[in-house]
């Protein structure tokens, strides 16, 4: 990236300072850059800030002097990324919406778009990295890396991405701390410098999950459970609530002293949460995976059997674990036991600090 040429980037724009601060990174080193806005789906019932985005990555074309346009990827984000995620949690599991709005949308259908409008490379504004590496065979593999700020990683979040993707995907900002990214945008007069992250679910922001989904998922009273097998409380349906989660549901039987209860598990046929005092809840010892991706195939079976970490939640610390490779699919074993593991979650599988894959929890013991 420190070579000048005149490839062109198509640079996707938030309206946040991180894409923001890509783009200029980009036009600094010689690139050809087009700034990207995705829209996509919005429900009417949720506060919408895309205007104010759109234009926030329009005044940051302007300032730099490059071509901005609209990418439209309503009906793409709408199947893959939010029916998705009502659908999983309807079922029971818990799903990470960001993962697939990477996947299908960001490195899917925009990508696909970009390089047919005649870009040479695709970036956004992760904190993550892409090393290309030449092997022995004579082949060249990119490798997913870490963002160097421990803090911002959003590694995490890709682990879906195909890997042939990744040769044309660049993260300007992979390298850089937070504050500096900012000071960046101060000093380079972007109008986005001081404007607050996104939080929340791509695209859609902070959402509250049970308030979004009860507009698709009928709502019905049910149990809840304790250790014991007593019926200490109620709920307004199972499949709003996740493993773990300490909130949202109501105790009847306790007193000023009692701890508070953690969803140890649930029975979506039965309508059931289950809750023990205990927030470590109880142990993961072996995880299968499902709808897997290896980055590359090739090289992730070289490390079957071997030392790897792994994270089942976005700034988790890796936990030590190994993994084989079966015939249903990838069996994960921790090397310490991990909790309030829930199915649908992400899984994601690093050596050191080079991510090799992932997939989707589909069942645990």
């Amino acid at each position: 990236m420190t070579e000048k040429n005149q490839k062109t980037v198509y640079v996707g724009l938030s309206g946040g300072v991180d894409s923001s601060v890509s783009a200029l990174l980009l036009k600094e080193q010689g690139f050809q850059v087009v700034g990207v806005f995705i829209d996509t789906w919005h429900p009417d019932f949720l506060e919408c800030t895309a205007g104010d985005d759109r234009r926030d990555a329009m005044r940051v074309c302007d300032v730099l002097n490059i071509p901005f346009k609209v990418f439209d990827a309503k009906a793409r984000y709408k199947n893959k990324v939010a029916d998705y995620m009502i659908g999983e949690y309807g079922a029971g599991r818990t799903p990470n919406p960001d993962i697939m709005c990477n996947k299908h949308v960001k490195f899917g259908i925009f990508f696909d778009w970009a390089t047919e409008q005649g870009a040479d490379m695709v970036a956004t504004g992760h904190y993550a990295r892409v090393r290309k590496v030449k092997k022995p065979n004579g082949k060249t593999e990119h490798h997913l890396l870490k963002g160097k700020d421990k803090n911002k990683d959003q590694s995490y979040f890709l682990w879906a991405v195909s890997a042939e993707v990744f040769s044309k995907v660049v993260f300007p900002i992979g390298e850089m701390e937070k504050k500096n990214v900012r000071k960046t945008a101060e000093s380079s007069g972007l109008p986005t410098a001081t404007k607050k992250d996104s939080q929340g679910i791509c695209f859609l922001g902070k959402v509250d999950i049970k308030q979004f989904l009860s507009h698709y998922i009928p709502s019905k009273k049910g149990d809840v459970i304790d250790e014991g097998g007593s019926v200490i409380g109620f709920h307004d349906g199972a499949h709003f609530y996740t493993i773990g989660q300490r909130h949202g549901f109501t105790v009847e039987k306790k007193s000023p002293d009692s701890s508070p209860f953690y969803i140890t598990g649930k029975d979506i046929s039965k309508n059931i949460l289950r809750v023990s005092a205990n927030p470590r809840g109880n142990a993961t010892k072996e995880i299968f995976l499902s709808n897997e991706n290896r980055i590359p195939e090739e090289a992730f079976h070289e490390f079957e059997g071997k030392s790897v970490s792994c994270m089942i939640r976005y700034r988790q610390a890796d936990v030590p674990c190994r993994f084989s490779l079966e015939k249903s699919g990838t069996v994960i074993v921790p090397k310490r036991p991990l909790h309030n593991t829930a199915p649908g979650q992400s899984l994601v599988i690093y050596k050191d600090e080079r991510c090799i894959g992932g997939g989707i929890i589909d069942k645990i013991n």
